[in-house]
């Protein structure tokens, strides 16, 4: 599925790559990541969270970084 950029930048909300869409005092206008960047299911679990990871998948961009969160396959429990 190819997304627009709008779709993108939607989906890069909450990135710590975010800062690279044209979020920063450098005129960087798009994160190196964006041109290969693909939807994906995954889950998106905290750091300290032990296992069962019991979340329900989510759409996300496959580079997707959270600060304090990491993303696992949505089939991923342990």
């Amino acid at each position: 599925m190819t997304l627009t950029k709008e779709e993108m930048l939607h989906y890069c909300t909450g990135c710590h790559n975010d800062f690279y869409n044209g979020n920063n005092p450098y005129n960087i206008k798009e994160c190196w990541h964006s041109p290969k960047a693909s939807l994906v299911m995954k889950k998106k679990v905290p750091v300290w969270q032990v296992p069962p990871w019991n979340q329900p998948p989510i759409k996300t961009l496959s580079c997707y970084r959270e600060d304090g969160y990491i993303t696992v396959d949505p089939n991923e429990t342990q």
